[in-house]
């Protein structure tokens, strides 16, 4: 009973943490931007990878060092763990991309947590052996998720830009006046074509990502005899190189219309810690028996919810909401919980142990 209460207590934790996500990081990445109605996109990345350095390695390594946990380091779990974190990350930068390229929070996250389940739940049943498992209710779960999820994005209210939200919270914490922004440049039909295709890739990988994420964590965290911080550490790692170091490089090579104020730092610091904070929530619900065939799609069936209720309440858009758009989360909810009980049970095959 205990560790129910507990991985479903997780579970809550990342679905509020990640459902808040995508919002907060666009408001930060609108609030460091120099251009108008321009997102930066490497300024806010780092901030991410910052954010994670603090969450996933120094907490819970001072938390090792003085109080430790069970479980041990080896080497299969690090490749596991550290491969694990760098589809998280690279997850977030689909995201952010998806916004530079002009998505909104209110349809780019609904897609990602409606397609990423599907990648999920299908590598997870093949690395347990368990295809020939797979019922028709499991599969119209899925289905009926990415239906919920495309139905959201089509009927999403249209409104406000965030950046009208950070300049007004801007405003409340600024006494120097803000540098007048040059407007964004007029792009022509083959220039808002390419745009397109960008975000549509984008939030692809971004999908990918994320959809392998929770089944190779688990992978790292059963390699570290079901160890809760040793992987955190791991992803921490993994967004410290691809989302710090690396864009560090393109920020001097490369250069970009954005710098570090104070409220996007802020906006995109907590949007990170977020991120940080839910990747927790995973590892825990894995540690309290939750398998990754029905704790990722329970939270990304709730997530977008949540990540739906603060867009539309930050825009000011909820008389614009229409019924279809209610029908669409309601359809990934319920597309979720289907999928979490027609999942696949049981152990892998004892002629193909889990022991990579």
């Amino acid at each position: 009973m205990r560790n129910t209460i507990l991985l479903f207590a997780a579970i809550a934790l990342t679905v509020l943490c990640w459902g808040v996500y995508g919002p907060t990081l666009q408001m930060g990445q609108f609030g460091m931007s120099t251009i108008d109605h321009v997102p930066a996109k490497f300024r806010p990345f780092v901030c991410v990878g910052l954010a994670y350095f603090l969450v996933g390695i120094i907490v819970p390594a001072l938390w090792l060092y003085y109080k430790g946990e069970k479980g041990e380091w080896t080497v299969l779990g690090l490749i596991w763990s550290i491969a694990g974190g760098a589809m998280g990350a690279l997850g977030a930068l689909g995201i952010i991309l998806a916004f530079t390229f002009g998505g909104k929070p209110v349809y780019v996250m609904p897609l990602v947590f409606g397609g990423a389940p599907v990648v999920n739940a299908f590598l997870t049943i093949y690395l347990a052996d368990r295809i020939k498992d797979i019922g028709p209710w499991f599969l119209a779960g899925l289905i009926i998720v990415v239906l919920g999820a495309v139905l959201v994005m089509l009927a999403a209210p249209h409104g406000a830009p965030p950046k009208a939200v950070v300049e007004a919270a801007d405003q409340n914490v600024q006494t120097a006046p803000e540098p007048v922004k040059p407007p964004a440049p007029t792009a022509t039909a083959s220039e808002s074509a390419w745009i397109w295709i960008l975000r549509v890739l984008s939030i692809a990988l971004a999908i990918g990502s994320w959809g392998a994420y929770g089944p190779v964590l688990h992978k790292g965290q059963a390699a570290m005899s079901h160890s809760r911080l040793r992987p955190l550490i791991c992803v921490g790692i993994a967004y410290f190189v691809i989302a710090v170091i690396v864009p560090y490089f393109f920020l001097g090579e490369m250069g970009e219309a954005s710098t570090y104020r104070s409220v996007g730092t802020f906006w995109a610091l907590l949007g990170g810690a977020f991120g940080a904070v839910g990747a927790l929530g995973i590892i825990l619900a894995f540690n309290s028996g939750g398998k990754p065939v029905f704790v990722m799609p329970l939270v990304f069936g709730g997530a977008p919810v949540i990540n739906t209720l603060v867009a539309v309440s930050s825009t000011h858009q909820w008389s614009n909401v229409s019924p279809f758009f209610w029908a669409g989360l309601i359809l990934v909810v319920v597309g979720a919980a289907l999928v979490l009980v027609m999942a696949p049970r049981g152990d892998a095959p004892a002629a193909r142990p889990a022991t990579v």
